[in-house]
């Protein structure tokens, strides 16, 4: 697609990989919104972007209904969801503390779910439309303490397959891409820390590869594209 053409919302877009992904499509020339719960960080991200902040929990169904009804009427169309909102929490399985793996999966699967509905909704009608889930390598390979992220990954890796199936007769794409380590502050937000060297990805790759795959002509699409740290 023409990124001058694209009106697109980013989830989890004010901070990471979602900010640096709007921050790339918008000066690619997109319209770009981006949603998150904390107000004053959504605003002062939009603001320093040049975005539209809508405030909002992807994982509440009237709010993912509000934020893509917010972006239509704003830019008067809407046609790129970028569903990149999610966090971890870690922990051996004797010791998984359920209220944390049910907030995983409200925003990780859930969320993801409720945006892409909503979304998937105007882009049927449109007979046009993109869906880029941001998921991870965590999504093909488990590993120790990832209960909750590595389930709620795989799990948005079949609903990628399932929407994709359903939706490419309405000229929808259904993308997925998964970032390996990235240097945010998902390590922090989960209670553990990250050895943040210069050899590590940074949200800038992440965001290249969803511009790229974004920039294909629409008749055709990239499924999966997976980014890995050349030698971190």
């Amino acid at each position: 697609m023409n990124l001058n053409d694209a009106k697109v919302l980013v989830t989890g877009g004010g901070t990471g990989i979602g900010l640096e992904t709007a921050r790339v499509l918008t000066a690619a020339g997109a319209q770009v919104a981006i949603s998150g719960r904390r107000r004053d960080v959504l605003h002062e991200a939009a603001r320093e972007i040049g975005a539209l902040a809508v405030v909002g929990d992807v994982s509440v169904e009237a709010d993912a209904h509000r934020m893509v009804a917010a972006v239509v009427e704003t830019f008067g169309d809407y046609n790129v969801l970028v569903n990149n909102a999610g966090f971890g929490r870690f922990a051996p399985l004797v010791d998984f503390d359920m209220a944390d793996f049910d907030a995983v999966f409200a925003t990780n699967v859930r969320g993801a779910m409720l945006m892409a509905r909503s979304s998937a909704r105007h882009f049927v009608a449109r007979d046009t439309g993109n869906i880029v889930n941001v998921a991870s390598t965590a999504a093909a390979r488990g590993a120790p303490n990832g209960t909750a992220y590595h389930a709620s990954k795989f799990a948005l890796a079949g609903l990628t397959q399932v929407w994709r199936a359903e939706l490419r007769q309405h000229n929808v794409r259904v993308m997925q891409v998964n970032p390996s380590e990235v240097v945010t502050d998902f390590f922090a937000t989960a209670g553990g820390n990250q050895d943040a060297t210069d050899r590590k990805l940074r949200p800038a790759e992440i965001a290249h590869a969803i511009r790229s795959m974004l920039e294909m002509d629409d008749r055709g699409f990239v499924t999966d594209l997976t980014v890995f740290a050349t030698n971190p």
